[in-house]
């Protein structure tokens, strides 16, 4: 019996699978819909929603916790920044999943992932480079 056992292994070790989601994440923050298989949508999914519960609460504390699970700088203030206030009247269920087909290579159920009223031009666009405080006496 599995009891108490939660989550998925994907075929992964334990830090093999924590950068996975870490690169999944930080992407989908970045261009708000991505393409992936369902199994690793639906192990997404609570990771960033997690996330975008922790912006809307904001604090420093909360941003650490979110940059420790992230590790991404420019991600990070997006997503304190932008998707913070365009969740914050929503209680949940910030992600959607999609099922997409099947990919022709290996037969796998493929899903896309995306946030719900997110910004179509998002897609593929880079939120910039982060700037250090030498940068910003620099500018």
């Amino acid at each position: 019996m599995r009891h108490g056992i939660k989550g998925r292994k994907l075929s992964r070790k334990s830090q093999h699978r924590i950068a996975m989601f870490r690169n999944m994440a930080a992407a989908l923050i970045k261009h708000e819909q991505i393409t992936t298989t369902v199994a690793k949508a639906k192990e997404l999914r609570p990771y960033v929603e997690k996330l975008v519960t922790l912006a809307k609460r904001g604090g420093l504390s909360n941003r650490r916790l979110a940059h420790a699970r992230l590790l991404d700088d420019a991600q990070l203030v997006k997503l304190f920044d932008v998707l913070a206030e365009r969740y914050a009247d929503r209680e949940g269920g910030y992600t959607r999943i999609i099922k997409a087909g099947i990919r022709q290579s290996d037969a796998v159920q493929m899903a896309i992932i995306e946030f719900v009223d997110r910004d179509v031009d998002a897609k593929g666009q880079d939120s910039g480079p982060v700037m250090n405080e030498d940068e910003y006496e620099d500018a």
